[in-house]
């Protein structure tokens, strides 16, 4: 049995926790820094990225998460999540937890209004994979230990850089868990992202 936690300051928790059912995971809702000794991975949900990071900081979270993030245990980011793990923020003097080598900007597809649905292709996960974006940042670039997974319309959409799994979009608002099932498999075999 594997434990994946999902933190829960903010964001679609309970959609992450549906997504990644699977007979051998036990999913914990992180609502506590102790919580985070209990898991073998963790999902940053989706949300508003500068609240999230003041969560955080009054939660006492930020060194912990930094400190999880060291141990290399997998964490995937979804849309704000994804900014959460970027080392550097367009327009933003400071990242937040700078756990991957990218560059993402904030609400790069537009603001709410403007969200839309998609079907990207991704060869280590699957083809034909709904995506839906809701205010989400665009990956502007990445370093050379991060693999580029998807990209929509020539932007970079979603990327792992070892253990660690970024994508701009909410991909627990659909019915296609295979980003989800990729992570689990992340999570239990840890040679996959060696």
């Amino acid at each position: 049995m594997i434990n994946i936690g999902i933190l829960a300051l903010q964001g679609a928790v309970r959609e992450h926790a549906k997504a990644l059912q699977a007979p051998d995971v036990n999913v914990i809702v992180v609502k506590k820094v102790e919580q985070l000794d209990e898991i073998d991975g963790l999902v940053f949900p989706g949300g508003e990225s500068t609240t999230m990071r003041r969560l955080i900081n009054l939660y006492g979270f930020y060194e912990p998460l930094k400190d999880f993030a060291k141990k290399d245990k997998p964490i995937f980011g979804t849309c704000a999540g994804a900014i959460l793990m970027a080392n550097e923020i367009v327009g933003q003097m400071e990242p937040h937890l700078s756990v991957m080598d990218m560059t993402v900007e904030r609400n790069a597809f537009g603001r709410q209004r403007e969200s839309f649905e998609a079907i990207l292709q991704m060869d280590q996960i699957g083809n034909n994979i709904e995506a839906v974006f809701i205010r989400a940042p665009i990956i502007k670039k990445v370093g050379p230990n991060v693999t580029v997974i998807a990209t929509y319309d020539g932007d970079i959409v979603a990327t792992q850089q070892g253990p660690f799994l970024a994508c701009s979009f909410h991909p627990e608002l659909t019915d296609d868990h295979r980003m989800h099932q990729y992570f689990v498999k992340m999570v239990r075999e840890p040679a996959i992202h060696a």
